[in-house]
């Protein structure tokens, strides 16, 4: 039913093919989309693709989510009526830039230091598979960047509350292009690679701490990447 998407744009792609089969006919309204995770491994992409093609289509009309049951076909006559945070794009983008990492600052260590004392087990194998997927995959940024936002997804699952899984989905498209800036500028891929490794081991002995204090580095790091006039120094010694 499903093609394989090969495109910087994946979650489009995702779109599109959903669009085709609802005109189709192949989908009709009341019809139960399948889980995240099987929709993942149909077209061959990340959650994370996966749950922004999910957000568009909600966008449009065409599905809608709830709670318990799952995500499911529209009569495409409903509107969402929402405030796009993509109205972000039209700000001046060196704004943009300190706003982004402005609010990553104000919410993501403290997601980071929840999900270390309330993380389940498949949660953290997430976080694992992702960090080996971009520990292999640092030159090719569309694979490590998707393995980054679900690096990061993971964590938010694990914080087990559903606003904060919602305020990140509603900046992943932002969160996308700054990591694809990141991901080529020299040492990039590695340094974030380096802080991730801090975060993972954190995470892994349910230290709160440890997983605030690594998650500050690391978009400190960030933040220091997203300049790119700047100074930076070497990636610190690690053993990844």
């Amino acid at each position: 039913m499903y093609k394989v998407v090969r495109t910087s744009r994946l979650y489009e792609q995702i779109v599109q093919q959903i669009e085709d089969s609802i005109t189709k006919g192949t989908l009709k309204a009341g019809d139960q989309l399948p889980s995240e995770r099987e929709l993942a491994l149909k077209f061959g992409v990340s959650r994370t693709a996966v749950r922004e093609a999910v957000k568009a289509l909600h966008e449009k009309g065409l599905v809608e989510a709830y709670s318990g049951r799952g995500t499911f076909i529209t009569n495409g006559t409903s509107q969402a009526v929402r405030q796009s945070i993509d109205l972000m794009m039209r700000i001046d983008q060196a704004d943009g830039s300190v706003y982004l990492a402005e609010v990553r600052q104000i919410l993501e260590p403290e997601i980071a230091a929840l999900a270390a004392t309330r993380i389940q087990e498949p949660q953290l194998a997430l976080m694992r598979e992702a960090f080996t997927v971009m520990n292999d995959a640092v030159k090719d940024p569309d694979a490590y960047i998707e393995a980054d936002l679900d690096f990061h997804l993971a964590l938010a699952e694990a914080a087990e509350n559903p606003l904060i899984l919602s305020l990140l989905d509603s900046i992943v498209g932002l969160l996308r292009e700054q990591r694809m800036r990141i991901f080529f500028e020299d040492g990039g891929p590695q340094r974030g690679q380096y802080h991730h490794a801090r975060i993972l081991a954190a995470i892994e002995r349910r230290d709160a701490e440890a997983s605030r204090a690594a998650m500050r580095d690391h978009l400190q790091q960030v933040r220091e990447d997203s300049r790119p006039h700047e100074h930076r120094g070497a990636v610190p010694d690690s053993n990844i």
